[in-house]
């Protein structure tokens, strides 16, 4: 063995859960930059493609209720992160929770693991466990399956997590920026301890190190200790708001305030819900033992106005890394696009449209990667907005997840209710519906050129029904499709066209300011 072969066994192999996801996507380039090989255990391993650090991990595909491809990821593992939960994947989540915990830490034992890491939820003090909302009481099962395994567990419990693109963040954020006048449930005076994000980070990778007798829970929350009104009001202060009215109604309960907030912000009620379930009762932190192995740099753990504060400069320069929506949403579709035009999987519908464009390839498509979020869909918008609302009703995520950056996609990224399943540059970009429906459903927008080297953009829609439903809705949609799909078709290549005679016109006075000036500088 080489040199840097040798140095590369020393590194410690730390293997992430739930890489793809929120937490744990911003994890891994923190683990590598302290130094780790990293090791992430996905379901689909090419949504980690068009990440930065792709090409510095190794990549096994499997499930955590999986025992055989989580014995093959813990091989020579000596840390491993348990970032992953069940919540939303039906009324049985936390069998799910629990079978797939014990599978974690059996194998974790059997491959010789030195450490689990798991982030948990912060539990209120002094309220029975049965009490708990469905989520915290699952999470803390989890964390004590954790630790009464052989391994040794650091068990990290937060309550609130704040950074740019967290769920907790986003719901905050567009409740106090929509509403100046809110009706809200009574757990708006609850107390909760909210933690930055970059603290979180901090912890997680801390924990790696923590000496072999380690082997407890930890209480991890930020300096200030508030309530969900106090937070609103501070966030309006921080964003430069005017001061917000908050009237709590005690009869909002839990379910109807998920669905309240469902449709005033982009979270979804199936992921608020758990969210405003947790602020029921009292969270806040009963120890900060973790700084004894973790120690806290000056300024930290961040103020909540400054976690805040950085939260919104990362939102304002279109640098959020991660969002609550990199996750699949639970019970979504994951099958790829078939390939074989005779599918034998049954039926596929498709809608094709096909234009020639009087622009570039690369103006074509930076059309095509700029569509969806604030942009629209370049057709019909009141249909669109209708399918969203109609999504939303039925509990699905709806058209308002937006974009995590307005120019950049990549493969794995939630794009309003479409989750990006494939992408080339300059090429092909293959979206995958999320929204409910009785079916599988793909978008196609393609970038080509004929034999004579003109542009030309495809387009096609598919749909595989499932039941009769499937073909009836089918059937039923399908007069629209004149009107959506190809009012979209024609509107992408009219706005690349424009964009080519923009470009063109500022090209022009730039050679025009040129010649007034002999020296070529601009005026």
């Amino acid at each position: 063995m080489g040199t840097s072969g040798r140095r590369d066994a020393e590194r410690p192999l730390c293997l992430v859960t739930g890489a793809s996801g929120y937490i744990g996507g911003r994890l891994v380039p923190e683990l590598l930059e302290a130094g780790h090989r990293v090791r992430c255990l996905v379901r689909t391993p090419a949504k980690l493609r068009d990440q930065p650090w792709a090409a510095d991990v190794e990549r096994v595909r499997g499930d955590v209720t999986d025992a055989r491809s989580v014995a093959e990821a813990m091989r020579g593992v000596d840390v491993a992160y348990y970032l992953v939960h069940a919540l939303g994947t039906g009324a049985d989540f936390e069998d799910t929770d629990r079978r797939a915990a014990h599978v974690f830490a059996e194998q974790a034992h059997a491959a010789g693991v030195r450490r689990i890491v798991y982030l948990g939820g912060l539990t209120p003090r002094d309220v029975p466990e049965q009490e708990l909302s469905p989520h915290l009481r699952s999470r803390a099962e989890v964390g004590r399956i954790f630790l009464d395994s052989p391994v040794p567990a650091t068990v990290l419990r937060a309550a609130v997590v704040i950074g740019s693109g967290s769920a907790s963040f986003e719901m905050l954020r567009y409740l106090t920026e929509r509403l100046p006048v809110m009706v809200t449930p009574s757990w708006v005076h609850t107390r909760t301890q909210p933690i930055g994000v970059r603290d979180v980070l901090r912890y997680l990778v801390g924990s790696a190190t923590m000496p072999d007798d380690v082997d407890r829970p930890f209480d991890i929350g930020g300096p200030d200790v508030l309530t969900y009104q106090e937070m609103m009001r501070r966030y309006a202060t921080v964003a430069g708001l005017r001061r917000r009215v908050i009237v709590p109604v005690p009869v909002l309960t839990p379910r109807l305030s998920s669905h309240w907030v469902g449709l005033v912000t982009p979270v979804p009620a199936s992921i608020a819900r758990p969210l405003t379930e947790s602020l029921r009762h009292e969270v806040v932190c009963r120890e900060h033992d973790i700084a004894r192995y973790v120690p806290d740099p000056p300024g930290h753990p961040l103020p909540f106005d400054n976690a805040l504060a950085l939260a919104l400069r990362r939102v304002r320069e279109a640098q959020v890394s991660t969002r609550w929506s990199s996750a699949s949403v639970p019970g979504a579709p994951s099958d790829p696009l078939p390939t074989d035009p005779d599918w034998a999987g049954g039926s596929l519908y498709q809608d094709e449209r096909q234009r020639p464009v009087d622009a570039s390839p690369e103006a074509l498509w930076k059309v095509i990667e700029g569509i969806g979020g604030d942009n629209g869909w370049y057709s019909f918008p009141l249909a669109w907005a209708v399918r969203g609302w109609l999504d939303r009703f039925a509990g699905g995520v709806g058209l308002r997840r937006g974009r995590r950056d307005a120019e950049r996609l990549r493969v794995g990224d939630s794009l309003d209710f479409w989750r990006v399943e494939e992408i080339e540059p300059v090429r092909l970009l293959r979206l995958r519906a999320e929204m409910r429906l009785p079916g599988l459903a793909w978008l196609e927008m393609r970038v080509e050129t004929d034999a004579e080297g003109r542009t030309l953009y495809r387009q096609r829609a598919l749909f595989h029904p499932r039941g009769l439903f499937g073909h009836a809705y089918w059937w039923s949609v399908s007069p629209f499709h004149a009107v959506v799909f190809g009012g979209m078709a024609r509107n992408i290549t009219q706005a690349a066209a424009k964009g080519m005679t923009a470009r063109g016109s500022d090209r022009r006075a730039r050679r025009v300011r040129g010649r007034r000036d002999p020296r070529g500088v601009r005026p």
